[in-house]
């Protein structure tokens, strides 16, 4: 509770509890929109509004216009400018030490925010501070001006530049300078643009006009000005691209100048949208930096119809460059639109030599639609529909979000709706793995908070504001772009185009028996064989070894878990064997690294110690502890950013669709990597058998159960005092080993996490707990208090101007 927000709460209820349409805010002492809308009511009714309402609107600002600016000594009406106070104090800014009157304290506020938002004080002393009707309007809305919880100093740097260029332009609206890309921000980078490209009305919208002027400018290496700034900026927005070099993508900084590593990073950022990577800021890069479809009219070999795929439609789309087809598993009843897969439909398409990716839409065009229970029910038919066609294992189904849900909504019914699709999934035996529908915030908050494995992204309705200020997702597979209609002699049918990237291949056949991992299967079979046929040692140990030999041999592991048995690597390359370095979980679809899975487990095996499961060991290091060695790092580098390592683990800590060096995959490899230990070491299975019945007999599908209750015992303060350990231990010398070469040596970082104080690295540590937990469908106290509150970022800019006054 703040008490100057009470304050401005109890004041505001006080004073316009009768007036007309007023509605009152909670009088809570805590900041929000109910607060901001009550001050809002009240100015109105100070304007002569009637009835008030709760929006600030074109309305109040020309009676606004009509007063003119606000500054040092204005007295025409003391509560007006006691709004003005109130708002700054729930703004985080030290508005008066009295009510009332426009003072020198008053003004000095003002010009902290005005510096904070990227504009000019006003004037020197008294004589600047002015609250002009459009900064009354920012007064009173729920923007920070100073660098919030996961925001950086980059993009507030750029929000800043765009506010202080284009502030007084009638068109442009002054946005946050929290760091944070938004559709507020995105919107004001094509306003400015639009500027700076010469439009007669600009507007922020991405229509002909724009497209047109933007044609124009192909910027290169060398150039340099303005332009290159607005270009550099939304490469800024659309950064970290994900890229196999780097396991938290490619980043890159504003400039003004296109050098060199401008044009690397542009590059990477074409290959990755599926454009030739000319490193140059040519139309199309241009559009796909700055809107959802991007360039609409851009070569696509992706499509989706509602309409059944016949003999003469396929060679359609077959010479005309198409290679797979979304279509529909469900048709809802009371549907007029005959939508779903027809008999004998998925031969003619593999029969013209294209592939498909099956889609499953129940209505879903709003709210009420998403539930869990709705979810959970939808799985069991898509289950059952996609069986029955004879998709085959292992196939990702995209679940639709076919309206433009919002982040609350995302929150309260979307993620819900597609937790109950992975249990619905999960109940059948995860034949099927779910993919998601929708806009790119869709696509990323449900990526992220319920394992989906692609994204299938409503690029063309770039309207949405789950399109505005989002970039695509890491894990988009199909970018649906423009929807066209087609007239093939007679016959006329409606397609829409899909961009793709390769991802998800879609399917090209049905009913195959194989499953995903069947061929790592078999290369294990086949590599026991051979290791029981050399005869010396232990054959599981010599699999895990001979797996892991290339990437995890040598040096620094064998120092860890122990030299691999090189006689035997000879022996098996001998029979033609070679490393397998990857394959595909079944249950989640992700591919999964072979090499440190068999690395992990082969530390698991050689150094477990039942006698005490609350030590830390080398087998620990080689999987979950030195992944959280390198994710300690990982913050200390991004501490500015994220002060709190709680925030940071929740944030990036095994998060699916976010690059991190501790991700998901990795934390996938981890659980079966002990999974796989505990079978051959304590429950006498050999490796093949472990595998199998890991990955093709369900034992996966409770993975993070059983390895929760089995590395960690199953209770919060054994994990807790795990990850402590790993990363203080000072008595055991290979975790010591691991905690320099990871954090200091590989990581770049001095300070040891025993070196800082014991809350700071607490907060690290029970973010990874908490990461575990929601893993295994559990949530604690602190966790569920995160979710509900990592919005509320008022309070770090309340932080800074309350030090700032001090």
């Amino acid at each position: 509770m703040d008490q100057k927000v009470l304050d401005a709460q109890k004041w505001v209820n006080a004073t316009y509890a009768n007036v007309a349409g007023y509605q009152a805010c909670p009088e809570t002492g805590r900041t929000g929109w109910s607060t901001m809308h009550a001050l809002t009511m009240g100015l109105q009714h100070e304007l002569g509004i009637s009835p008030v309402v709760a929006s600030f609107g074109p309305g109040t600002l020309a009676k606004l216009q009509a007063i003119g600016d606000i500054g040092f000594g204005w007295n025409a009406n003391s509560n007006i400018v006691r709004i003005i106070q109130h708002g700054l104090f729930c703004k985080g800014y030290w508005g008066a030490n009295g009510f009332g009157e426009y003072g020198a304290v008053t003004t000095e506020a003002v010009k902290l925010m005005r510096d904070d938002m990227g504009l000019p004080d006003g004037g020197a002393g008294t004589a600047g501070g002015q609250i002009t009707p459009a900064l009354f309007k920012c007064v009173l809305n729920m923007d920070a001006y100073v660098r919030v919880v996961g925001g950086t100093d980059e993009v507030r740097a750029i929000q800043r530049w765009l506010n202080g260029r284009y502030w007084q332009k009638s068109a442009f609206g002054i946005g946050p300078c929290d760091g944070i890309y938004s559709r507020d921000v995105q919107k004001a980078l094509m306003t400015g643009l639009q500027y700076e490209l010469g439009l007669a009305a600009p507007n922020g919208n991405f229509g002909p006009a724009t497209q047109a002027a933007l044609r124009t400018q192909n910027l290169g290496l060398g150039n340099s000005g303005v332009l290159v700034q607005m270009f550099s900026a939304a490469c800024v927005f659309n950064s970290p691209v994900p890229s196999g070099t780097s396991a938290a993508g490619t980043p890159t900084t504003w400039r003004s100048t296109f050098n060199d590593t401008l044009v690397e990073w542009v590059k990477i950022f074409q290959r990755f949208s599926k454009l030739p990577d000319s490193g140059r800021a040519d139309y199309q890069t241009w559009a796909q930096l700055l809107v959802s479809m991007g360039d609409a009219d851009r070569p696509a070999t992706g499509s989706d119809t509602r309409w059944e795929i016949t003999p003469s439609r396929a060679r359609y789309m077959r010479d005309n460059g198409y290679q797979v087809v979304g279509r529909y598993l469900y048709d809802p009843p009371g549907s007029t639109l005959d939508k779903e897969i027809k008999p004998g439909e998925l031969e003619t398409i593999f029969g013209a030599g294209l592939k498909v990716f099956p889609i499953y839409q129940d209505n879903a065009r709003r709210l009420a639609d998403f539930t869990y229970t709705a979810g959970y029910q939808h799985a069991l038919n898509a289950h059952s529909l996609a069986v029955g066609y004879g998709f085959n294992r292992g196939t990702t189904i995209y679940f639709s979000v076919d309206y433009d849900a919002t982040q609350d909504e995302i929150d309260s019914a979307v993620v819900p709706y597609f937790h109950g699709v992975a249990a619905g999934l999960a109940y059948n035996g995860k034949r099927y793995i779910h993919g998601v529908y929708g806009s790119r915030n869709v696509c990323t908050n449900v990526t992220k908070q319920t394992g989906a494995r692609y994204s299938f992204v409503s690029g063309m309705s770039y309207g949405f504001s789950g399109n505005l200020g989002f970039p695509i997702p890491a894990n988009w597979s199909f970018n649906q772009i423009k929807e066209i209609d087609i007239t093939n002699g007679s016959d006329f049918f409606e397609l829409d185009r899909d961009v793709i990237s390769g991802a998800d291949p879609g399917q090209s056949s049905v009913n195959r028996t194989a499953g995903p991992a069947d061929g790592f299967i078999s290369y294990l079979t086949r590599l026991l064989a051979i290791a029981r046929e050399y005869g010396k040692g232990n054959p599981n140990q010599l699999v895990m070894e001979y797996v892991r030999h290339i990437s995890y041999g040598g040096g620094d592991w064998d120092f860890l878990i122990g030299e691999y048995d090189g006689d035997f690597v000879n022996f098996a390359n001998g029979k033609g064997m070679s490393v397998m370095e990857g394959f595909k979980d079944p249950y989640t679809g992700y591919e999964l690294g072979a090499e440190h899975l068999m690395a992990s487990a082969n530390g698991h095996f050689v150094a477990w110690k039942p006698s005490n499961p609350r030590s830390v060991n080398e087998g620990d290091v080689a999987g979950w502890g030195g992944d959280l060695l390198t994710f300690y790092a990982d913050w200390r580098h991004a501490v500015e950013t994220y002060p709190s390592g709680y925030a940071f683990a929740m944030a990036k800590l095994a998060k699916v669709g976010v690059a991190s060096s501790f991700g998901f995959n990795d934390l996938i490899e981890d659980a079966d990597a002990w999974l796989l230990a505990d079978a051959v070491r304590n429950q006498g299975k050999d490796i093949v058998t472990a595998v199998t019945d890991l990955y093709n007999g369900g034992g996966g599908l409770r993975r993070f159960q059983r390895y929760w209750d089995g590395r960690f015992n199953g209770n919060a303060e054994d994990a807790k005092f795990l990850a402590h350990n790993i990363l203080t231990a000072a008595d055991d010398k290979e975790v010591v080993a691991a905690q320099l070469g990871l954090v200091t040596v590989r990581g770049g970082i001095k300070t040891l996490p025993a070196m800082l104080s014991y809350d700071d690295l607490e907060r690290l540590e029970q973010g990874f707990v908490d990461t575990l937990l929601a893993r295994t469908g559990q949530e604690s106290r602190m966790a569920a208090t995160y979710r509900k509150n990592h919005d509320t970022y008022l309070r770090a800019a309340r932080s800074r101007a309350r030090a700032h006054k001090e």
